[in-house]
């Protein structure tokens, strides 16, 4: 039954015309927090963090739905899903969450506040919250350092810090060729 139902003609989005028209359908809950957030102003600012982090969480788990039905699409595969490409994909995004989380939790351990100056002009209360969440912290920098994106806004204070950052960026750049490259040969060695 279930490869009945992965199979290319069982599917609703059997092709890239439709899909251009129902891939937006993934906004639509944006669209009904705009209109609770138009209407309902003051209870929409009490639960602002709950529906940020919600909103996180189904963009992430929304933009791998969408992945795999642009594999799907594309493909022009009689199977909907693509096990050994979603692998790939999921192994480099764990391998890239526990790097991050590594360097987060050594930041942290170390004092994510004695390692890193904040090169930036915050008002007193929102300097108190950041130090008040030192782990979520300790992720960004980790974040930002690994994907090398560097925002400039934390400046290693210490030797060690310096050296963290520096292999940090290294395993962030490496990363990327790896991911690319076991792309590559997958697709090359699919028919062996």
């Amino acid at each position: 039954m279930l490869a009945k139902f992965m199979q290319r003609e069982k599917r609703f989005i059997k092709s890239e015309k439709i899909a251009f028209l129902v891939l937006p359908l993934v906004l639509l809950p944006l669209a009904i927090e705009l209109v609770v957030h138009g209407m309902q102003p003051e209870w929409f600012e009490v639960h602002r963090d709950e529906i940020l982090i919600a909103n996180i969480i189904y963009i992430v788990l929304a933009r791998f739905t969408m992945l795999d039905t642009a594999v799907y699409i594309f493909s022009r595969s009689k199977n909907h899903i693509h096990l050994a490409l979603m692998q790939i994909v999921l192994l480099y995004l764990e391998v890239t969450i526990i790097t991050i989380v590594f360097y987060a939790v050594l930041f942290n351990m170390f004092d994510v506040f004695a390692l890193f100056h904040l090169n930036s002009q915050l008002s007193p209360e929102n300097l108190s919250a950041i130090k008040g969440h030192s782990f979520i912290t300790s992720m960004y920098i980790s974040t930002v350092t690994f994907t090398t994106l560097g925002s400039g806004d934390w400046i290693p204070q210490t030797l060690p810090a310096m050296i963290a950052v520096i292999s940090e960026v290294i395993l962030g750049v490496v990363q990327g060729g790896v991911f690319v490259a076991i792309v590559i040969y997958a697709h090359q060695n699919k028919g062996k």
